[in-house]
């Protein structure tokens, strides 16, 4: 079992940045890939970003692709979601994800292959 808390959003203005974090709790983080979804009012749920276990690898939805970078440190359990030029379509609660992985090289874009959640951490980009 492991445990995901997401942390690190809040109130920012158009063109603003905010780095969220998902720190891990429970077995060992490294063998887990790990995913960034979000969900605005009214939407489905959004892929992001996605992170292999080893790092080696990581893959972006067009949406965010040039303003966003998500990394990983396997030493504090956590990942990061350091997002840049926030505009008013990134308001969303935003949450991370986690799944084993047969290898440190395969990447998961699908929110039905991830096996752990967070609880959220909600982003506001105002106008």
């Amino acid at each position: 079992q492991v445990q995901l808390v997401e942390s690190g959003g809040g109130l920012v203005q158009a063109g603003g940045s905010l780095r969220l974090s998902c720190t891990a709790s429970g077995r060992t983080f490294g063998n887990y890939a790990m995913g960034w979804f979000r969900q605005a009012p009214g939407k489905e749920r959004e892929f992001i970003a996605a992170i292999t276990w080893s790092g080696d690898r990581t893959y972006y939805a067009d949406s965010v692709k040039g303003r966003t970078t998500i990394s990983r440190d396997n030493a504090p359990n956590t990942v990061y979601l350091q997002m840049n030029s926030l505009k008013p379509e990134d308001t969303a609660v935003y949450y991370c994800a986690a799944r084993t992985s047969p290898n440190g090289s395969v990447l998961y874009i699908l929110d039905y292959d991830y096996v752990y959640w967070g609880q959220g951490t909600q982003v506001t980009v105002s106008s």
